[in-house]
């Protein structure tokens, strides 16, 4: 039983970028109230990536090798062959989707939980967007750590589902970048 009809994403939260030039990566943080050897099974295996993430993987994502990596929602499906860089459960898990380097982070917290942190290289054209999708990626990973699973909510669907609009204006805000709909006005 899915728990989709009572949610409604949060405030945009937990994420800054950081900038090199054209090359933006996106930090998000949140804190979850599940140890990290749970959060990293859900980060690395493949049943539970098919429940909340924006891709499913071939294998598990918990040893350095190639995966597959297939985006889901899109319009056509995009298989990517992945690199897993670094596996060192539970606490560091590194690859390159994409082309973009995505690194997760599970910092044990004094109250059993986790701090997951997510650095992931998103064109900066996409940023805000990015971040209100894996802000739901997450809400959707706690609720499935929880036993009240949302279900998978990603791509399109997500992007037209109520409160996703309001994320990706919120962080385009927090960024600074061109929020949706708005279009530059020419300067004197």
């Amino acid at each position: 039983m899915t728990h989709r009809a009572k949610y409604t994403p949060g405030r945009a939260a937990g994420a800054h970028i950081q900038k090199d030039a054209e090359r933006w990566t996106l930090v998000l943080v949140r804190d979850l109230r599940h140890p990290p050897v749970k959060v990293w099974e859900a980060l690395t295996d493949p049943e539970q990536l098919r429940e909340w993430a924006p891709f499913d993987s071939d294998r598990n994502l918990g040893a350095v090798g190639t995966a597959m990596l297939t985006t889901v929602g899109a319009p056509k499906p995009m298989v990517a062959e992945t690199q897993v860089k670094r596996a060192e459960a539970p606490k560091l898990l590194e690859y390159n989707w994409g082309g973009n380097d995505v690194r997760w982070e599970l910092e044990p917290r004094e109250s059993g939980g986790t701090r997951l942190t997510l650095w992931h290289n998103i064109h900066r054209g996409f940023i805000a967007m990015g971040a209100a999708g894996w802000h739901i990626c997450f809400d959707v990973l706690d609720g499935l750590l929880s036993d009240e699973p949302l279900g998978r909510l990603v791509g399109p669907e997500a992007m037209r589902f109520e409160g996703w609009q309001r994320l990706h204006a919120e962080y385009a805000e927090q960024f600074g970048v061109e929020a949706p709909g708005q279009t530059s006005s020419p300067r004197n």
